[in-house]
């Protein structure tokens, strides 16, 4: 709480916009019970009660689901897999290819960008009842390290169940106190972990252990070499669980005791016989 205090003060602007701006999971920064863990599930079953499945599709990309059947997929770049399914909210950054793409799908109702104008960043605040979708902005190196884009990436939030969801997108620095406390409590957090192209593994470990989420899903990995080795640097402080698949099922009540990273393998999605 000391940290949203001290983002009021030193932001009285954007203060204003959390006050109009309601989210649970930057006023509530407590613990939250559970042990048990459902995953293995197929993508198109249905959920139970107050839970999220999260898939692993590829890269950085991460499809959400809700138990009313919405959908979110993060760092979109148009293609999840030959099943034809689309998603109500794509989320993207654009620090790399790999990470949005020009052309969404023109289905897709909301397409929330991660990047601004140089004089306005992304500020993004959808609301859809059931699934809350929110952005903190964060700086990017610029393309051939020139300098610096300032807001040129975006973490996103998932506001669903109950829960606070967290894309750390392509994120190349720590954040800072005002963008912790703009992020609020990360029940659930996807990092990249390829320890270069992002931020190098020290830094992102510091972010993860001052985060302190439940579940951590790497992402942005380039072979088992750097998952291993970031596994290894952070396993004094996070249980380990290899999932043994693309997704998982989770709830409040369903939250481990002990922070742990969940290792899932992406899959595309695949059209399901009939």
């Amino acid at each position: 709480m000391r940290y949203v205090i001290l983002f009021l003060i030193c932001l009285p602007g954007l203060a204003w916009s959390q006050d109009r701006r309601p989210s649970h999971c930057i006023a509530l920064a407590e613990e939250t019970p559970g042990i048990e863990y459902l995953h293995k599930a197929s993508w198109r079953a249905p959920l139970e009660e107050y839970s999220v499945r999260i898939n692993y599709i590829a890269h950085a990309m991460f499809l959400i689901q809700t138990e009313g059947g919405l959908s979110a997929a993060t760092d979109y770049t148009g293609f999840l897999g030959t099943a034809d399914f689309v998603p109500d909210v794509v989320t993207m950054n654009h620090a790399h290819e790999s990470h949005w793409t020009a052309m969404p799908d023109p289905r897709v109702p909301h397409v929330l960008k991660g990047w601004g104008t140089p004089d306005t960043p992304a500020d993004h605040h959808l609301d859809l009842g059931e699934m809350l979708v929110r952005n903190v902005p964060t700086d990017i190196r610029s393309r051939y390290d020139l300098g610096v884009e300032e807001d040129g990436n975006s973490i996103f939030v998932f506001e669903v169940a109950g829960l606070c969801i967290g894309h750390l997108g392509h994120l190349h620095h720590e954040p800072d106190t005002a963008q912790y406390a703009a992020l609020g409590r990360l029940d659930v957090v996807m990092a990249a972990i390829d320890g270069g192209m992002t931020v190098d593994l020290p830094t992102m470990m510091r972010i993860l252990t001052r985060l302190k989420s439940s579940i951590v899903l790497p992402m942005h990995w380039f072979g088992d070499y750097t998952l291993e080795a970031f596994l290894a640097g952070m396993s004094s402080e996070f249980d380990v669980e290899y999932v043994g698949g693309s997704s998982l099922e989770v709830s409040l009540r369903t939250l481990p005791k002990r922070p742990t990273i969940k290792v899932l393998r992406p899959s595309y999605l695949r059209a399901e016989p009939q």
